[in-house]
């Protein structure tokens, strides 16, 4: 599991979409080489001229409930694929000084740092379990992200397609992907505040003549379910819930995603588990298996998901989840997304203190407070989480998240309590480049104290980022 500083941490997670949409395709200029087309491109996207406009490109199915700018996608978040039905319309500022996003590989990325002024003062891992910013009152360089991809062509029906993403991630946000077996020494023996991880490495198949579509990804992928995701623009907030803080992040394996019709599409995976790599003494064959029901003409989704099953024995971060998503689109500027999950792990360590031969932990898998006398116990919690979102314009929308977890064992946190969350966020676009998220966050845990390293009940955070795409 992921507990900050070496035991804290998935459109769902298809990457960023929408965004640079007002960067578009211009006439070649021999004369200007590609620091000047760069400032240009920029130029463009901070300063569109009044007759610079997106094209509407065909898609198949019902029309996107989502404005992107300014939130983070124009579809519901539905992992392991891309959104079959839908076409590439991303544009991107380093492709458009490159060869004016004339190529179907693209490469970009970004630089994503913030800051966070905490009550709680006590050093590295006070914050926690408030994700991504686990170190109270800093500056952080959170993720420089560099992506190579080539998204498959699931509007046509006439012939197979490819694709591939190739994601790499160095800042202090690699605590949260680590998966055990991949560079994981940076966090798991030697603790560094930031580190490099691979994130996504996967290959996806697209074979239009199965139903409505069918897409196959191969590789190390995001997790299917949540809300929210690892990469900073695939979120509406800076910060992360804390029903994601101690989710599973990343899977290695396959996952295959049919669309049965406009309402329906199922999934099924089998990875080597959560967070670890196949070849590790930790990998279990895992299966997944998703449901998706869309309807209100797009304006409703219910995902479904247990996204990851097998015997469930404490190892590193094999957690059985099962989770439901609503997205619900109220009306042209408002919408709502409520997540629920309830995850376990069975024989897990005892580590009360109160079991007179207790059996070790492993390195960054949390024990559990079992009953006096257990060894071992079962350690399940359950989660809520609700995202109210209103956009004002283009570039200006409002985020207000509030949840409820209850660790039951202690097992994903650390302390057996129960939490709430209340956050109130406000994103601000220029152009579609670059984003600036400032929030306000207020948790409290019931049964004993869990911040500032176990010695307040309550924390009050201000914090913001900043996102600068390329």
């Amino acid at each position: 599991m992921r507990l900050a500083a070496c035991s804290l941490l998935t459109l769902a997670l298809i990457g960023p979409t929408q965004l640079y949409s007002q960067v578009q395709p211009s006439a070649p200029q021999p004369d200007r080489n590609f620091f000047q087309r760069l400032g240009d491109a920029y130029w463009q996207d901070w300063k569109p001229s009044p007759s610079a406009s997106t094209p509407v490109l065909a898609r198949r199915g019902y029309r996107a409930p989502l404005d992107s700018p300014p939130f983070p996608s124009t579809d519901y978040s539905v992992g392991g694929t891309p959104v079959i039905g839908a076409p590439d319309t991303q544009t991107y500022i380093l492709m458009q000084a490159m060869n004016q996003n004339r190529s179907r590989i693209k490469v970009y990325g970004w630089l994503n740092g913030g800051f966070n002024v905490s009550t709680s003062n006590k050093g590295d891992g006070a914050n926690s379990p408030a994700a991504y910013y686990y170190n109270p009152n800093r500056i952080t360089a959170d993720q420089a992200v560099l992506y190579i991809e080539r998204l498959p062509d699931t509007v046509q029906t006439g012939h197979v397609d490819w694709g591939f993403r190739i994601a790499q991630l160095y800042g202090q946000d690699y605590r949260y992907t680590t998966a055990k077996g991949i560079l994981s020494q940076q966090l798991l023996v030697h603790n560094r505040e930031n580190g490099y991880d691979p994130v996504m490495a996967y290959i996806d198949l697209y074979i239009p003549k199965v139903a409505e579509g069918m897409n196959i990804r191969v590789g190390r992928y995001i997790s299917l379910p949540d809300i929210e995701a690892q990469l900073a623009p695939n979120n509406y907030t800076y910060s992360h819930s804390l029903l994601y803080g101690v989710d599973p992040y990343t899977q290695t394996g396959i996952v295959a995603s049919i669309k049965l019709s406009d309402h329906w599409l199922v999934q099924a995976g089998l990875s080597a588990g959560n967070d670890v790599a196949p070849w590790t003494k930790d990998a279990k064959p895992t299966l997944t298996a998703c449901v998706d029901y869309t309807w209100n003409k797009g304006g409703d989704a219910l995902y479904t998901c247990a996204n990851s099953v097998n015997d469930g024995k404490y190892a590193y971060n094999n957690v059985q989840g099962y989770y439901e998503t609503w997205y619900h689109r109220i009306n042209s500027t408002w919408h709502t997304d409520t997540e629920t999950w309830f995850m376990y792990q069975r024989q897990v360590p005892n580590i009360a203190g109160n079991v007179a031969d207790p059996i070790p932990t492993e390195t960054g898998a949390n024990g559990a407070f079992c009953s006096a006398g257990e060894r071992t116990c079962f350690a399940p919690e359950v989660a809520v989480v609700n995202y109210l979102e209103h956009q004002f314009n283009a570039h200006r929308y409002l985020s207000i998240r509030n949840e409820f977890l209850d660790d039951i064992k202690g097992q994903r946190t650390g302390y057996t309590t129960k939490y709430s969350e209340h956050l109130v966020s406000y994103g601000m676009w220029v152009g579609s480049t670059i984003l600036f998220r400032p929030e306000l966050r207020l948790e409290h845990s019931y049964d004993l104290a869990a911040y500032d390293l176990g010695t307040k009940r309550t924390q009050f955070i201000v914090a913001g980022d900043l996102t600068y795409h390329f």
